[in-house]
């Protein structure tokens, strides 16, 4: 059973951090790209980061580009999303995503997801 748990999420004042965390079971964690996407009210999904399975290559979504890194430990099956220089803009339900093949096919995951709000 996959499944991924996501955690670090709360408020935050305009300019501040936060560490966002995925824990993924139920898969081989260390063959799967893994991504974080967001989804603010009244607006679509929207990816942020994605990571490869060894870790080598990051590729960011422009608004975030320079303020976010993603990074992962495979020995621990975990996934990271540093966020930092936190905007309004930001605020939004942040969620864990990874495409295993289960069988012959890859099937989409994702997790609870865990709110971000920056505001003063």
């Amino acid at each position: 059973q996959v499944q991924l748990v996501e955690s670090g999420g709360g408020l935050v004042q305009p300019g501040g951090s936060l560490r966002l965390s995925c824990a993924a079971s139920g898969f081989t964690f260390s063959t799967n790209a893994m991504s974080w996407y967001r989804q603010a009210p009244g607006k679509e999904r929207e990816l942020v980061a994605v990571i490869s399975s060894d870790g080598d290559s990051t590729t960011y979504a422009d608004p975030v580009k320079g303020r976010f890194t993603i990074s992962r430990d495979n020995a621990k099956s975990t996934v990271y999303l540093q966020m930092n220089s936190l905007k309004p803009d930001d605020t939004a339900v942040y969620y864990c995503y990874a495409r295993p093949y289960r069988g012959f096919s890859r099937r989409d995951y994702w997790g609870q997801g865990t709110q971000v709000t920056v505001s003063s």
